[in-house]
């Protein structure tokens, strides 16, 4: 993991991050309490390739039983909140004020998204990222009931596909990212493949006009 210093004290703003995305970059604090952000450019980047997303036998069944529905777009400060939110397996995250600041004002202008799964009027999972061009950058996701953040990831995976993206970047490659079909690329292919997505046009909302919502 690179982490290059900021001795300029640079604003982070909403054209500052999105410069750096198109670079390759990502901006992570170092916890949730921290007032800093630091820059990222991992020697090894996790992807999830759209034509190589793995269900398991039992997320297909919750995919078929709906219990929960999806939403995408209505409520990104709770999305927000469920990832920075302590976990048992996380007890704190990279999510500070900053994060929390600059990507509610990208959400606002409709470049950060979110898949939302709902219980009721209880939101139990999703996810949230980045569409810039043909390429979409999930930052993070969170579940409160099991399989949520699964059953929203593959909504995503759809809605990409749908859409024309050609990338979605997770940044690093977890096991459970793995165990659903993401590889770890080097920094230098994924360049490449940054490069070409960004001269595609992704339609982030294509999937709700060919379903008639």
């Amino acid at each position: 993991m690179s982490r290059p210093s900021n001795p300029f004290d640079i604003e982070i703003t909403p054209e500052l991050i999105l410069r750096a995305y198109r670079a390759g970059i990502f901006p992570m604090a170092e916890d949730a309490g921290s007032p800093d952000l630091f820059w990222v450019a991992p020697e090894k980047r996790g992807i999830l390739p759209l034509d190589g997303f793995k269900i398991s036998t039992s997320l297909r069944k919750a995919l078929r039983q709906r219990d929960f529905s999806v939403k995408v777009d209505t409520d990104f400060g709770a999305i927000i909140d469920g990832c920075a939110a302590a976990a048992p397996d996380r007890p704190s995250t990279w999510i500070n004020e900053a994060i929390r600041s600059v990507y509610g004002e990208l959400f606002r202008r409709g470049i950060a998204h979110t898949v939302e799964i709902w219980d009721g009027v209880e939101l139990v999972g999703g996810l949230y990222g980045l569409a810039i061009g043909g390429a979409f950058f999930g930052e993070s996701m969170f579940h409160r009931r099991t399989d949520a953040s699964k059953i929203a990831l593959a909504h995503l995976v759809e809605r990409l596909n749908a859409g024309g993206f050609v990338l979605l970047d997770t940044q690093f490659l977890t096991p459970h990212l793995a165990s659903l079909g993401g590889i770890e690329i080097s920094r230098e292919e994924y360049e490449e493949r940054l490069a070409e997505a960004l001269t595609h046009s992704g339609d982030y909302y294509r999937w709700d006009r060919l379903k008639g919502s």
